[in-house]
């Protein structure tokens, strides 16, 4: 259970951590990309494996790490953009609203149940989604909604990846590791894009960016760490563990939200979230 608690508040540190981000005006691309190294280099010093790179290439679940790190580095950016965009906690619940894609996964690929109570959360997930992200005016903008439904996806994408692998792929003493090198094809890729950014002169390097990485990439790397240690209890479903966990990190944000950045919720947005919370207990 502590490993539960942990994940929801490092969770809900990311979400707080882009919106700061605004106020001090750091550039979220190059504070996600450097925050990957720092997030690489904590799950080295924290593995209880010894480091052997030629046995690491040979590992089972290292192509996982190619394929999750290349979504942490497009999915990551969509979340600091939400944040920023839309608020704290529409990004937080278009965020966990996410659990639905897994449970889709499940349903499609690996012949899992589905029943009335399953299909009317997944339906509440999506409106949840609608209602968070619906703004005063009465009417939802496409700009307003496109962030929050990208993130729903691409998150939905990486938690079924991080459970599918961890699942069949992932020893319990190589969390660390995997999550470590996870985090480094992130970083690989990210600094190749802004290398890139920086050559064609399309955007400046600034030092503070580093500074935000290394805010990022300690919460970032425990995150991941306890959610993925967290769903090797063996007492606990995963479904139950998601459930637990995305409820968490919506209350979490949303109070945070309220009482340190001013966040103002409508009605609609309120019911959102309730929406949010049924929904997930539906999808159990």
């Amino acid at each position: 259970m502590l490993d539960l608690v942990l994940a929801i508040i490092f969770s809900g540190l990311l979400f707080i951590v882009f919106t700061l981000f605004k106020k001090i005006n750091i550039d979220v691309f190059q504070a996600i990309v450097f925050n990957y190294i720092i997030a690489f280099t904590t799950g080295m010093i924290l593995s209880p494996v010894e480091i052997n790179t030629g046995e690491i290439l040979q590992q089972t679940w290292f192509p996982g790490t190619l394929f999750l790190g290349f979504l942490f580095i497009v999915v990551f950016n969509i979340m600091g953009k939400t944040a920023q965009v839309n608020g704290l906690t529409v990004a937080s619940v278009a965020s966990k609203m996410s659990l639905i894609v897994p449970v889709l996964f499940g349903i499609l690929f690996f012949n899992e149940s589905i029943h009335f109570k399953k299909l009317l959360g997944i339906f509440l997930a999506l409106t949840a989604v609608y209602f968070v992200s619906k703004k005063d005016s009465g009417q939802l903008r496409f700009d307003s909604l496109l962030l929050p439904c990208l993130l729903f996806i691409g998150a939905g994408t990486i938690d079924t990846g991080m459970n599918f692998i961890q699942r069949f792929y992932v020893p319990q003493n190589d969390t660390a590791i995997f999550s470590a090198f996870t985090f480094l094809t992130a970083f690989s890729i990210g600094i190749l894009i802004l290398s890139y950014r920086i050559f064609r002169k399309q955007t400046g390097f600034h030092f503070k960016n580093i500074l935000g990485g290394i805010i990022l990439g300690v919460p970032n790397f425990f995150s991941m760490f306890y959610m993925i240690k967290a769903l090797q209890t063996k007492n606990m479903e995963s479904a139950t563990i998601f459930t637990l966990l995305n409820i968490g990190v919506i209350l979490f944000t949303t109070i945070l939200g309220l009482l340190f950045f001013q966040e103002k919720l409508s009605k609609q947005n309120f019911a959102g979230i309730i929406i949010a919370i049924i929904a997930l207990f539906l999808v159990r």
